[in-house]
């Protein structure tokens, strides 16, 4: 008999502050419309040097282990998701391994490809225990990240950070995987880059819209092919991409992912209906159906819009804010998820919600995880974003959580929790 195997539970960390996308806005200039309607955003988080990728991923995974009562003697692999790495050598993996305390008998390691590197992380522990290669242990994957592009570049309102972690097992309380129903596109590009000694990204973001659109439609189809074959979806009056009963999508930007529901319909309609079939102009229109992203999308981008960008841990917060707002009215039902990572490479894939989703999430506590924030003005934002990354203030951790303490000859201490 076939493993169940999937996301068993999730715990969220992010930021202490944020500023208010409204109040970024006026301070730049700018309508405010711009970056509430025009990206979708309400709050954007602020790190300070003391909160970065490591101690996010330590909170997180902390987290994740006293919510969900985690016995860590039973966890064997631990891999961390991120492209904003601390050093070039030692993985933040071993940094939460030694910060959680966990067992020496365990696999550990990071894994990166832009904002991939979380799904890439996840589907290693999914296809490790699903081939027995646990022997019945569990596996943690944290999506750790800080998007940043620096005070008033193009990119500003669509900064944040934080950081999903997520218990995979075969008690798939969250999400049951369809194991090997995955479809995947990749391709050599630079849409997105982060050279060695910068903090700051750089990108081409129109070009790196396509790019994302383009290797979404290849995972899409490749998924499609698979999901009927073993009778998952079919062609029928319902277009199979109709037939999930929501899609979640890599959100760099909220309004992101309503041009990925529209390429997605878009490749049902022109599959559907063949070359030349139907007008280009009726296909496109008919794509942009806001029935179909309110009914399938809209309801998990709440934390995206209050958090912004966390590169891997981008769709496994729109997971996170799904069945926080939907768990019990989607279990036993089949949803779809997008990953795509810039340079370039995208991944769909889908799973069953568990019957046990709710309860887990509402053990995840997130509207306490957001309220706990600080809002705070643009001027202090500034502040903040001008400080040195090595030289953190000397802040205590709130109870449960991480923070980088000193940098000392390029030793990193942490204190929390």
């Amino acid at each position: 008999m076939k493993k169940r195997v999937g996301i068993e539970a999730l715990a969220v960390a992010v930021p202490r502050r944020y500023v208010d996308i409204e109040d970024l806005a006026r301070a730049r200039g700018v309508d405010p419309a711009k970056f509430t309607a025009g990206l979708g955003a309400k709050e954007m988080a602020i790190n300070d040097p003391g909160e970065d990728s490591v101690s996010l991923a330590a909170t997180a995974a902390a987290r994740l282990i006293k919510q969900q009562g985690v016995d860590t003697s039973k966890v064997g692999m631990l891999v961390v998701g991120t492209e904003t790495g601390v050093d070039h050598s030692k993985p933040i993996a071993s940094h939460v391994h030694g910060l959680l305390k966990l067992p020496r008998s365990m696999r550990t390691f990071d894994s990166q490809h832009a904002c991939y590197g979380g799904t890439a992380g996840l589907m290693a522990a999914v296809e490790w225990i699903a081939s027995g290669a646990g022997a019945g242990r569990t596996a943690l994957v944290v999506c750790t990240d800080i998007a940043r592009y620096g005070l008033k570049t193009a990119g500003e309102p669509t900064q944040g950070g934080g950081a999903v972690a997520l218990l995979v097992s075969e008690t798939p309380d969250l999400l049951a995987m369809d194991v090997g129903l995955n479809g995947v596109c990749t391709s050599d590009v630079y849409d997105f880059w982060r050279p060695v000694g910068r903090r700051e990204a750089l990108v081409d973001g129109h070009y790196s819209i396509t790019c994302y659109l383009d290797a979404m439609a290849g995972a899409y189809r490749g998924w499609r092919e698979r999901a009927m074959e073993q009778g998952l979806v079919r062609w029928d009056s319902k277009l199979p991409s109709e037939q999930l009963a929501r899609i979640l999508y890599h959100v760099p930007f909220c309004k992101m992912a309503r041009k990925a529901h529209a390429q997605v319909r878009l490749c049902d309609l022109e599959d559907a209906a063949g070359p030349g079939s139907v007008p280009a102009e009726a296909r496109d229109e008919a794509a942009k159906s806001q029935a179909s992203y309110d009914a399938q999308v809209a309801k998990s981008l709440g934390l995206n819009a209050r958090v912004g960008n966390v590169y891997t841990a981008s769709l496994y917060l729109a997971l996170a804010g799904q069945l926080h707002a939907e768990g019990a009215a989607l279990a036993n039902q089949r949803v779809g998820l997008l990953s795509y990572g810039s340079g370039c490479c995208a991944e769909f894939y889908s799973g069953v919600v568990g019957e046990k989703a709710a309860e887990r999430m509402a053990r995840a506590d997130l509207d306490t995880v957001l309220a706990k924030r600080e809002r705070v003005s643009v001027e202090e934002y500034e502040r903040l974003m001008n400080l040195p990354y090595d030289a953190p203030e000397a802040i205590a951790p709130e109870p449960g959580t991480f923070r980088l303490a000193e940098i000392h000859e390029h030793r990193r201490k942490y204190a929390g929790a």
